[in-house]
């Protein structure tokens, strides 16, 4: 407050200094007055910590574990390998030219993965595509294998939450999903496979990287990100779901992580169709007093969107997600903002806002006598997360909340804590609660990087997300944002979700 002060009165002091007919300012108003720009952390800042390092330093002082910490989580039900190399890289390698892009529901050829990838990257978004030709998925497949620099990782969203829980030593955790040799030999030695889960060959995900300013063609990328896309029928029919929930009963979760819908979406409508009843029935046999984390991912298909949100969001009792998935959600249920075709660049903190708190309305438990059991949303974007909860079922939600944060600056950047020299601040210090009247302005306080706000019987927890400069990989982010915020989370109440 006193620096605000103080500015003021040096900038009366020197306009009163102009008005009476001084040319030239004495340096010392000089130096008091060339203040660095707020939003502007590249400049030096001599007496002070720059906003960066003051976001880092409060984080590691107020995010604190919960009192009361899960000891085993049961985690399913996509796990593969990926295969992460350069998009541009590969296409070029595959002998395609660049063109225009055009988005595709499913992949047929190399022609629409140019497409889709090209339609993608000049957005700076991530996205998940099923290649429905087998023959010509393992043609690809080799010619990434053999890709200069091509590396593989431990892929699908269960077996990234998995790896990222087993960080913890005083966490077991289980995995259920489609896993072969390879993927096996890959996986933290803390985490336990069921016998049923295991299976004689791997499932691969092809993940194309590019880099903020990439440019191929006529596209350039705004931002880093990445395309994934595979032929993978054991994912696609996720059928590794029925073992999943029938080694709970023998394994005792305090808490159950499901991801891996997204992949049945590739498998035609008539099939998800069938598929997704089976799920549901599956997931309401996990016994009530056990919490349900669901993992969202990338969908191109409104309807199959829709039947998840009537379906399996009521039956859960939190969701993570991103900015896509968020409106692409509220577009297929015609929510607010539904009229949007995408965002432009960062997104809003108000329309966002909005669209949790609809969720929350229409499929959750913000009305006490709805029988929706949905009370928790952790929505990532690259600036910024928040956490949005149903008063009374969550705690410890401010460090959750802030905990997702620092683990996406940390690993994006490859590190295990943070470098305030590789990260910048990119979300807005100053933002509204809403899109529409009534809305609350609201700012963020650098040394207490948590802004809270209410509406209704839903509490909203926003933080910055210090954003790596030059990211080494942006595969499996979200699924440790989340992974990381659920870790730091704990249930208020024992009651049924």
């Amino acid at each position: 407050m006193w620096r605000k002060a103080l500015a003021v009165a040096l900038l009366a002091l020197a306009f009163g200094y102009f008005y009476n007919g001084g040319s030239d300012l004495p340096d010392q108003i000089l130096q008091y007055i060339s203040l660095p720009n707020f939003q502007s952390s590249s400049q030096s800042l001599t007496n002070q910590d720059s906003l960066e390092q003051m976001i880092s330093s409060a984080w590691e002082t107020l995010i604190t574990l919960p009192t009361r910490q899960w000891s085993r989580v049961a985690v399913g039900v996509n796990a593969c390998v990926d295969v992460v190399l350069s998009g541009v890289g590969l296409l070029q390698a595959l002998a395609v030219d660049p063109g225009t892009g055009l988005d595709h529901e499913v992949l047929h050829s190399k022609e629409d993965l140019k497409e889709a990838f090209i339609h993608f990257m000049g957005r700076g978004a991530a996205a998940e595509r099923f290649f429905s030709d087998k023959e010509a998925f393992q043609r690809i497949a080799r010619a990434a294998a053999e890709y200069p620099g091509a590396k593989l990782y431990v892929g699908g969203n269960a077996a990234l939450i998995g790896q990222k829980l087993a960080t913890y030593p005083e966490l077991m955790v289980l995995l259920c999903g489609p896993v072969g040799p390879k993927l096996h030999e890959m996986l933290d030695e803390q985490i336990v496979v069921p016998p049923d889960s295991l299976q004689e060959t791997d499932e691969f995900h092809l993940i194309l990287e590019y880099k903020a300013g990439e440019k191929w063609g006529s596209t350039q990328a705004p931002q880093a990100n990445r395309f994934i896309f595979s032929h993978d029928v054991s994912n696609g029919e996720m059928s590794s779901l029925e073992t999943f929930v029938a080694s709970l009963e023998e394994f005792q979760p305090d808490l159950v992580v499901l991801s891996g819908l997204h992949m049945m979406e590739g498998q035609g409508r008539e099939l998800w169709e069938e598929r997704l009843k089976e799920a549901v029935s599956a997931i309401a046999d996990i016994r009530k007093d056990i919490p349900i984390h669901l993992e969202l991912a990338s969908m191109t298909d409104k309807d199959f969107m829709n039947s998840i949100m009537q379906e399996v969001m009521p039956i859960v009792s939190s969701i993570g997600l991103n900015e896509q998935e968020l409106l692409f959600l509220s577009q297929a249920g015609n929510g607010p903002h539904a009229d949007l075709a995408a965002w432009k660049g960062i997104p809003d903190v108000g329309p966002v806002s909005d669209i949790l708190l609809w969720i929350l309305e229409q499929h959750g438990r913000s009305d006490p006598s709805s029988e929706a059991d949905l009370t928790r949303i952790h929505f990532h974007t690259l600036a910024y997360h928040i956490l949005a909860t149903v008063d009374g079922y969550w705690g410890n939600q401010a460090a959750a909340v802030m905990a997702g944060a620092r683990v996406a600056s940390s690993q994006a950047c490859g590190l295990q804590s943070i470098d305030v020299s590789k990260v910048e601040l990119k979300a807005s210090l100053e933002f509204h609660s809403s899109h529409t009247e009534p809305r609350e302005k609201l700012s963020l306080n650098p040394t207490e990087p948590v802004t809270v706000w209410r509406r209704g019987n839903v509490t909203f927890y926003f933080t910055p997300v210090l954003v790596c400069k030059q990211p080494l990989r942006t595969v499996g982010l979200g699924d440790a944002i989340s992974a990381e915020g659920l870790i730091y989370s704990e249930v208020k109440t024992q009651e049924s979700f």
